[in-house]
């Protein structure tokens, strides 16, 4: 599954990284504590969050995750948008909730990976 089939499934707007859309995501992430993501087997993962810091950004950039998605309508600030395009990830935000934007990933394909 690439990055544009994710933002076409969770009807999500691209904040930064558009010319990046192409990059595949093998595994998927739904979590707002960034201890469970450091925990979580990474392999190219989309992380859906509903956290909107810098922190989210720099656990992904540690963890292979190339784009996060935020959920329940929330953007993060300008700050975090900048950095995430410096980091080469990709944004996404949805209205949808993450509940309904981890099954519909999951529905599609795409699963959480191997079990740590």
């Amino acid at each position: 599954m690439t990055i544009a089939d994710v933002r076409e499934l969770l009807s999500a707007r691209v904040l930064c990284g558009d010319d990046l859309e192409h990059k595949d995501v093998h595994t998927a992430c739904g979590s707002d504590l960034m201890s469970d993501v450091l925990a979580f087997v990474k392999d190219q993962s989309v992380l859906i969050t509903g956290l909107c810091n810098a922190q989210v950004v720099r656990t992904a950039e540690m963890m292979d995750i190339v784009c996060i998605c935020f959920v329940r309508g929330k953007t993060p600030e300008q700050s975090v948008i900048e950095l995430a395009h410096e980091r080469g990830l990709v944004l996404l935000a949805t209205d949808k909730r993450m509940f309904e934007a981890c099954g519909l990933l999951y529905a599609n394909g795409l699963d959480g990976g191997a079990k740590s």
